[in-house]
Order: structure tokens, then C-alpha cells, then sequence
């Protein structure tokens, strides 16, 4: 990663951060446990990359859960100002803290309308992605309430029964137009439920199912490839291209090489290297047991931080480009690291080692370890850490 020419401060609209950070700050604040570098450079890229594998589709963002734990207001600004139009959050909350950072944007709420928010959608600006009959009656009453005409999402099910207008809905639809009066239908969306999959035949029985109840509905652009779709090919790629975890240096799909760039590194301060005798006991209920003199490393990150305890002896960190176990339990805390590989004197108290992303495992690879997706890793990144935002693109 680039060396960070700036610090953005938290919104205090945003999720918290632990202490304020500075702007302009380049160094790791004086007893912060963990520095979390998020290259704004390498989202943009990332952005780009996936709307030129699409041919030019347009690519919105996904940027809910705080753009998946990486600061929603930076990532959605940085990528407002490379032309990205087209934001997405699951919830109105969210809307409303993301419209500080881009004022001139579309941003859709996926979670749709909740009873009662009808004015605070309207007053932000907001477009909400309506996934049921009712929801869209209360958006004709709003529109009808205040004289105006609403910009609106329809998000049709077509086949993975979470959210989503059944057959049976957007036949009643069809059959009744006014119920959409008054509504500026600026999109119709699905989601697919196994894109990573490229041999799931799932995804063409949902592709010619989206085709087909879309028809029904008044003409409008459609939205329907998430990051691993934009992989599927031209026919899942429709008129915007709706990416996620992508964005975020995660791979598209786990069994081939990653195309996007790196986006996280995660470093943590080094409270003490030891040398142990063979035989010695590391953290709780001594599941690591040396075998030989051993030089240890206590690391400040832990699992109240989103250092997932399943990683214990399954992942690596880093330093000066070499890999190096994690031994023993993930504790609250903190992690121990096998330094023994470093020269002795190379890696001292007060220094930071990678434990995610630069020289340690990556994202995917933790998750692999872990049994889970990245997505999770990148999503519990915890609150404790200092943020740091980059980019040589743009000054903050």
C-alpha cells in the first residue's frame, strides 16, 4: 500500500471509531493498539476495472454496513468524485449519514420503507427499494400527500426468497397501474443467490425470470449483477452493474486468481517479544506448545477487534516480507505471533506488524481459514482501531 497522505475525521453520523482521528495525520497515534489502512486509490480502481469488464456498463456502489467496515462516507466521496453516480445502503439510517458525504448522488435503500419513514426518505432524498405491495402504497400516499412525483426501485424476487415483489405481486401490478402513480420508477433490481458459482444453473433460471417479470412492469433501467455476476457475462450485465464486496478487494469468486486490487491493511502494535524455552504454554488453555526456543511476539488485536478467534493457528501476519504463524488462542486482546524466522532485533516493542492485508494473509485467505467469506472478515473489523483513508488522487 501507499504511504497515507491523509486522515479524514469521523462524521458523527458514522459508526464510531474510538478516538477522533486527525486529518493530515500520518504516523499511528501515540498508544493505539491498531492502525486499519483503507486504500481509496485501490476502491476506485477496483470500480473501474469492474465496469470495463462489463463493457462499459455503469457500476453503482454498495456501500451498507459502513461501505462492509471501511468507512462509507470516505469510500462513497472518493468514488463520487471518480464519477460513481449510484449508491446503495440496506437502511434509511444509513441513507440519511451518507448523504452528508455526497449531496449530489443517487442513493437507494435496499431494505425499502419502513412504516413511519415516509418523510424523512423524502426530506433526505432518498430512493427506496420497494419489495412490497404495501410499501408502495405508502409511497403513492406520500407523493400523493405532498404534490410531488418520488423517485422509486422495485425489487422483484426471482428466486431467492429473501426480499422482492412475488409473481403474483407484479401480476396485480400489471393489472392495476395506478397503483404506481406518482412514482418516478427509476429502477427495477434482483439479486442473485449463487453469482459466485458461474456453473449454477440457478443463475440463468433467475436472469430469464427477471427478464420475463420485468416485461410486465413499466419500461425502466435495470440493475441486477452483483459483484460476482459482473463475471457471469453481457446478458447478467442489464443497464448498472450493482457491486459490493468487489469493491473491497474481495474475489469474485474463490476458486480463480483475484483480479481486483488490495484495498485493506490491518497492522497492530507489538507489545513484547519473548524468547521461550521448548515447552512452554501460550495463551489460554495452552493449545500451543513450543517445541524448541521460540521467539514470540504479543500482538495488540484480538477478537473484540474482528480478529476472528477461529483463526488461532490457521493464519499468519507479517513483517518486513516474511509470514509468520499465529500461535496459541486469538484472546480478546491480543494474538502471539511466532517471530523466530526475523532476525533477532528486527522486530521490537512499539512496532507495528501486519496481521491482515500487506505482508500477512489477505482477506480471502483469512476467510478460507476461518470457513467463512470475506465479506465477514472485512464487516467485523472492529471499532477500536485508528483509520486511516489514502489517496494520491485527491487531497481531503
Amino acid at each position: 500500500m501507499s504511504k497515507p497522505l491523509c486522515e479524514l475525521s469521523s462524521h458523527p453520523t458514522a459508526r464510531p471509531f474510538g478516538a477522533a482521528d486527525e486529518i493530515g495525520a500520518s504516523a499511528p497515534r501515540a498508544g493505539i493498539g491498531a492502525v486499519l489502512d483503507v486504500d481509496l486509490d485501490a476502491i476506485v480502481a477496483n470500480w473501474r476495472r469492474l465496469s470495463a469488464r462489463a463493457g462499459g456498463v455503469p457500476a453503482a456502489a454498495v456501500v451498507k454496513a459502513d461501505a462492509y467496515g471501511l468507512g462509507a462516507q470516505p469510500v462513497a466521496a472518493a468514488l463520487a468524485r471518480a464519477g460513481c453516480a449510484h449508491f446503495f445502503v440496506a437502511h434509511l439510517e444509513e441513507g440519511i449519514a451518507l448523504r452528508v458525504a455526497v449531496p449530489g448522488v443517487a442513493i437507494f435503500v435496499l431494505h425499502g420503507l419502513a412504516r413511519g419513514a415516509e418523510a424523512a426518505m423524502r426530506a433526505h432524498g432518498l430512493i427506496p427499494v420497494l419489495s412490497t405491495l404495501d410499501q408502495i402504497a405508502a409511497w403513492r400516499e406520500e407523493a400523493g400527500r405532498t404534490g410531488e412525483r418520488l423517485p422509486a426501485a422495485l425489487h422483484l424476487d426471482t428466486g431467492m426468497a429473501r426480499l422482492g415483489l412475488s409473481e403474483t405481486e407484479i401480476d396485480t401490478l400489471a393489472g392495476e397501474p395506478e397503483r404506481l402513480a406518482g412514482l418516478d420508477l427509476r429502477l427495477v433490481i434482483s439479486h442473485l443467490a449463487a453469482a459466485e458459482e458461474p456453473e449454477n444453473p440457478s443463475n440463468e433460471r433467475q436472469r430469464a425470470t427477471f427478464e420475463r417479470l420485468r416485461a410486465k412492469l413499466p419500461k425502466a433501467k435495470a440493475s441486477f449483477a452483483n459483484s460476482s455476476g459482473v463475471f457471469l457475462g453481457a446478458p447478467f450485465h442489464f443497464d448498472l452493474l450493482r457491486p459490493g464486496a468487489a469493491l473491497y478487494g474481495v474475489a469474485p469468486r474463490a476458486t480463480e486468481a483475484n483480479p481486483m486490487a488490495p484495498v485493506v491493511r490491518l497492522s497492530a502494535r507489538v507489545l513484547r517479544v519473548a524468547t521461550l524455552e521448548a515447552g512452554t504454554a501460550i495463551g489460554y488453555n495452552g493449545r500451543f506448545v513450543t517445541t524448541a526456543p521460540t521467539r514470540v511476539a504479543t500482538v495488540s488485536v484480538g477478537y473484540a477487534d474482528g480478529f476472528l478467534r477461529s483463526l488461532a493457528g490457521k493464519a499468519h501476519a507479517g513483517f518486513a516480507g516474511r509470514k509468520l504463524p499465529i500461535v496459541g488462542a486469538v484472546s480478546m486482546d491480543m494474538i502471539t505471533v511466532d517471530v523466530s524466522a526475523l532476525p533477532e532485533g528486527a522486530l521490537a516493542e512499539g512496532d507495528f506488524i501486519d496481521v491482515i492485508g500487506g505482508d500477512a494473509d489477505d482477506v480471502d485467505t483469512l476467510a478460507r481459514a476461518a470457513g467463512t467469506i470475506g465479506y465477514e472478515i472485512l464487516t467485523s473489523l472492529g471499532a477500536r482501531y485508528q483509520r486511516r483513508w489514502i489517496s494520491h488522487l485527491s487531497a481531503f
